[in-house]
């Protein structure tokens, strides 16, 4: 078997339920034990309105990249929004390390579908803005940030403006301006969707090796399916129809297991396993 298939309450079939969070170890000051991110039975609604997402469960561990997969307008972005804080869901807790924190904002990093760069910084300044912003003084902050520029892969663009990089270096920017915030959970939301193809190869693969190297956890959101799989150890498939009065829901999650040698995802994208596992994905999306 190349993945085991966990069907999640209410979606088709005779699943018996998303399986328990696994035991993961945290460096959160709750339990120790704890996914790093957890969300327990989500319902989120547009304000006045009819349930977008129901019932929603998932969790992420330390070093692991996970992605939530779904068609376009089914909600994506709303869970995100509900894990970062930014919006109350109407029932259901989001947990960080096993503390709750539903409704409240600034407890994990969260990265948009553009760069969002300032053009009149340099890079170093537009990469150390969360230290500065929090209060640290700018000289502290780029001291502290230039001996990481190497490492992200950004050594020489120091002193560059945005408007010199190309699409993949102002990403890198972007990801260490969000590693800076502090958090170890990361909520990317179609990070790569604007980058031409070899580009978005690239960064995933670039991705995947930071996102394990510092021990990141990571759930992305993308309707790209080839992206899902090439990523993620594990996908949720999310699946519904809001604006016609379907909320959506976790229809299953599918954990992906890499042959031998093909750990990266460029090399995966080119194994049967990797079809194997597109094909099921399409399926429970109904494509």
């Amino acid at each position: 078997m190349l993945r085991r298939k966990r069907d999640a309450p209410g979606a088709d079939g005779e699943g018996e339920g998303t399986a328990p969070s696994p035991a993961t170890s945290s460096a959160g000051s709750g339990d120790p034990l704890a996914p790093s991110l957890e969300a327990r039975s989500l319902t989120l609604a547009w304000e006045g309105g009819p349930d977008v997402v129901r019932d929603v469960s998932l969790h992420v561990g330390s070093g692991e990249v996970v992605c939530l997969v779904g068609r376009s307008g089914c909600g994506k972005t709303t869970i995100l929004h509900a894990l970062s804080g930014l919006t109350r869901p109407v029932s259901g807790t989001v947990l960080l390390h096993g503390r709750d924190v539903t409704g409240t904002p600034g407890q994990v990093s969260y990265m948009l579908q553009k760069d969002l760069l300032i053009p009149s910084k340099r890079i170093i300044d537009n990469v150390c803005l969360p230290l500065v912003v929090g209060g640290m003084p700018r000289a502290e902050a780029r001291a502290k940030a230039e001996p990481l520029m190497e490492r992200f892969g950004l050594a020489g663009t120091e002193e560059r403006w945005p408007g010199e990089l190309s699409g993949g270096m102002r990403q890198r920017a972007a990801f260490m301006r969000t590693y800076l915030m502090g958090n170890d959970v990361v909520l990317l939301d179609e990070p790569f969707s604007a980058l031409d193809a070899l580009t978005r190869t690239d960064m995933r693969g670039w991705y995947c090796r930071m996102s394990a190297e510092l021990s990141l956890a990571t759930l992305a959101i993308t309707h790209d399916v080839d992206e899902a799989v090439s990523m993620a150890s594990r996908i949720y498939v999310l699946r519904g129809n809001p604006s016609g009065g379907v909320p959506s829901t976790i229809a299953r999650e599918v954990v992906v297991d890499r042959p031998e040698g093909a750990s990266a995802p460029e090399e995966f994208a080119l194994t049967p396993a990797f079809l194997e596992a597109k094909r099921e994905v399409l399926s429970l999306l109904g494509g």
